[in-house]
């Protein structure tokens, strides 16, 4: 997986090529990498404590309850897809960068 700094770097490439790296997309880009680190948070809580995990209740009696780390990843990889749309990067129109390697 890349890292957040390739994704960042990549992305205001992008920018810089399709010529819309101004100040507005820029901070656009600076939220959409605090969206990864925050969806990469709840993804280790999800590898770590599981889709369910189980507590005690306000009576304290033990339950099982759905991790919210679950609804909180998904809706951070939505707010990535609409930052990408509004600065208009979709993956066919992606200009292939010589310095990027796989």
């Amino acid at each position: 997986m890349a890292s957040i700094a390739n994704i960042k770097k990549s992305l205001i490439s992008q920018l810089e090529n399709n010529g819309a790296n101004v100040d507005h997309f820029i901070g656009l880009v600076e939220d959409y990498v605090w969206f990864c680190e925050q969806e990469k948070e709840m993804q280790k809580d999800i590898k770590e404590r599981g889709q369910f995990f189980k507590t005690l209740s306000s009576s304290g009696n033990p339950i099982i309850k759905e991790n919210p780390s679950v609804k909180n990843a998904k809706m951070y990889n939505d707010q990535k897809l609409r930052i990408l749309k509004q600065l208009g990067l979709e993956a066919k129109n992606v200009v292939d960068d010589p310095d990027d390697k796989l």
